[in-house]
């Protein structure tokens, strides 16, 4: 899950941006002013959304911040003030896209998922977990920090079972169809065998014991 921080002054404004990008399903923490938003920069996310008018820090100081703690951190500006000179000074202080006043909350939403996609290179293919884990489908290899993890061919699949199956309560019985087959005659307790296999690689996969019934996988 993708997280944002968003910085707008204008409350109303505010709340709307961020029930449009939460239902987008994005993880979002948002900011009324500079000042606030400034104690929250040396927190590693994957997009900052910033009003270039604030009361008290503007957006220009708060992206001088940014990207002092990280200058890969992307930024999409935006402002109600003079559009052509707004987007110079932007893209001059390492803004990636600029959006302005006023504006329908898709258009953030739609702008905000093609950034996304371009600079962290999502697409159906790959996915990313607990913003730790790359899984990708079709080297069926799995990445912390680019780095791969090494997991068995069952492995793999039970931890794709799961994450299509994001808080979904699976019976033992499911997950032995999906990664052993229908034609497994056996104890349903190689399951749990794998569980604890999975859990011990990926330490940071919150996978939920349903005592009695299987598991659930819950994105943090």
């Amino acid at each position: 899950m993708f997280k944002i921080y968003l910085v707008e002054d204008e409350k109303n404004l505010n709340d709307i941006l961020v029930f449009y990008l939460k239902n987008e399903g994005y993880e979002v923490k948002s900011f009324t002013s500079g000042l606030e938003a400034e104690k929250c920069i040396n927190k590693d996310v994957h997009l900052w959304i910033l009003d270039i008018m604030l009361p008290d820090l503007d957006g220009y100081e708060l992206i001088k911040r940014i990207k002092k703690h990280n200058e890969n951190t992307p930024v999409i500006f935006i402002s109600a003030r003079d559009k052509d000179l707004d987007i110079i000074t932007g893209l001059q202080m390492g803004s990636d896209d600029y959006i302005s006043k006023p504006f329908l909350p898709m258009e953030l939403v739609i702008r905000t998922r093609k950034l996304l996609n371009r600079v962290y290179k999502q697409d159906n293919n790959n996915v990313l977990i607990n913003n730790i884990y790359k899984v990708d489908y079709n080297k069926r290899l799995v990445y912390k920090e680019e780095k791969i993890i090494d997991l068995t061919s069952r492995e793999f699949d039970f931890l794709c079972t799961i994450i299509k199956n994001k808080n979904t309560a699976m019976s033992r019985e499911i997950l032995l169809n999906n990664v052993w087959g229908e034609d497994y005659f056996g104890s349903d307790r190689v399951v749990d065998d794998l569980v604890r296999r999975v859990r011990k690689k990926l330490p940071n996969l919150r996978i939920e014991t349903i005592y009695g019934y299987g598991y659930r996988w819950c994105e943090n």
